[in-house]
């Protein structure tokens, strides 16, 4: 049986590259005639931050868990605010409390030091505990575990859009700019990877005749995806749409100009955020939404919504080519059923999928998106 780790037992935890630089010693007689002496800018009294050897990049600091390097293992401490994130952007982080009060926080130097998958220590939507400095400043000191956690690939790194999303409200557009199925179908194998429920919104419905869109509705439909069509424009299924999003925190997320920013106006009047005009030269946004905000929503204290910066290109983060067939509902049935175990569903002989969509089971377009998937993005990184 494993011994027990004691609540206050120092973790010995990764740190970034080149955090601790080597750095040549200063004249320490001089420091010493002079009075000056070492410190750690954000230490709070309890914590010591060590190494064995200068080059090294793991350091010993106390309070803390090798596994989990950003949480507390002393979680009731009296001093600590509980609150979650609203905004993250650069070293300002915008947290509101538990309490109600807001609060402009920086980040302890440790916790940014440490070496982490992602960007960013801290993301819109996280829980955290932080020390109070003054009226409206403080310090956060921890972070909790996530869940539902929206990413993408951003240059070889962990981009999180969102953390501990409940609901992922895909919005494209039926025109200006186009529907995107490809887009839609990158969102839903990435909602289905982090275990939490996709619903398509269709945007302006009334700029096209919206029959011309029963057939991919009707695909997805049969998929069990819930499609949703909807007009900010003339309040077309805003009511229904203020309903979804009641009680739920929900990230709402698709490519730049689809009106995220305009349905989230409409569901909540007075709400102010700005939007603008597609691009009439290559029918493109304009990236008006520049960070992901979370926005409580007025008459339900837990509510809460996800403001989203337009996406152009959305890569996938933590996916193999060999897994995307089995996070596809209607190409998971015929996987199994391949010649070959590790059968992507391309080119081999006696594929099931291929047969499957030749058969008509499977739809051709979800097929070419798959196929584009692989080809263009997956298959190309390795």
């Amino acid at each position: 049986m494993a011994k027990k780790r004691s609540k206050n037992k120092p973790s010995r935890v990764q740190f970034r590259k080149r955090y601790q630089g080597r750095v040549r010693d200063g004249d320490l007689t001089r420091q010493f005639n002079s009075g000056e002496t070492e410190s750690l800018a954000d230490a709070v009294k309890n914590e010591r931050v060590s190494g064995k050897g200068e080059l090294t990049r793991k350091r010993t600091v106390a309070g803390a868990n090798a596994d989990r390097p950003t949480e507390a293992d002393d979680k009731e401490d009296p001093t600590l605010i509980s609150g979650r994130v609203i905004c993250a952007h650069g070293l300002s982080n915008s947290v509101l409390a538990d309490d109600g009060r807001r609060f402009d926080c920086a980040i302890r130097q440790v916790l940014k030091s440490i070496s982490i998958e992602g960007r960013g220590t801290v993301v819109a939507g996280d829980r955290v505990r932080f020390r109070a400095e003054s009226e409206n400043t403080g310090m956060i000191e921890f972070v909790a575990p996530r869940h539902g956690v929206i990413s993408r690939q951003s240059r070889g790194q962990q981009h999180i859009i969102a953390a501990n999303v409940d609901h992922l409200l895909i919005v494209t557009s039926a025109a200006e700019p186009s529907l995107k199925p490809a887009l839609v179908d990158r969102f839903l194998l990435t909602a289905q990877q982090c275990g939490v429920n996709p619903v398509i919104v269709i945007n302006k419905c009334d700029l096209i005749d919206c029959r011309k869109l029963q057939p991919l509705i009707g695909v997805y439909a049969s998929l069990g995806y819930r499609v949703l069509l909807t007009s900010a424009e003339r309040g077309i299924n805003i009511e229904y749409l203020r309903e979804l999003l009641r009680g739920k925190q929900t990230a709402l997320s698709g490519q730049s100009g689809v009106g995220k920013s305009s349905l989230l106006n409409a569901v909540q009047p007075g709400l102010g955020l700005a939007v603008a005009s597609v691009s009439q030269d290559n029918q493109k946004g304009r990236h008006t939404t520049t960070t992901s905000t979370l926005i409580p929503l007025q008459g339900d204290a837990t509510g809460a919504v996800f403001d989203t910066p337009g996406i152009r290109q959305f890569q996938l983060w933590d996916i193999t080519a060999e897994e995307v067939a089995g996070l596809m509902p209607d190409l998971r049935p015929h996987v199994g059923h391949c010649r070959y175990s590790n059968c992507l569903h391309l080119t081999e002989d006696d594929c099931a999928v291929k047969d499957a969509v030749a058969d008509g089971k499977i739809d051709p377009r979800r097929y070419d998106s798959y196929c584009h998937l692989l080809e263009d993005d997956l298959l190309l990184s390795r």
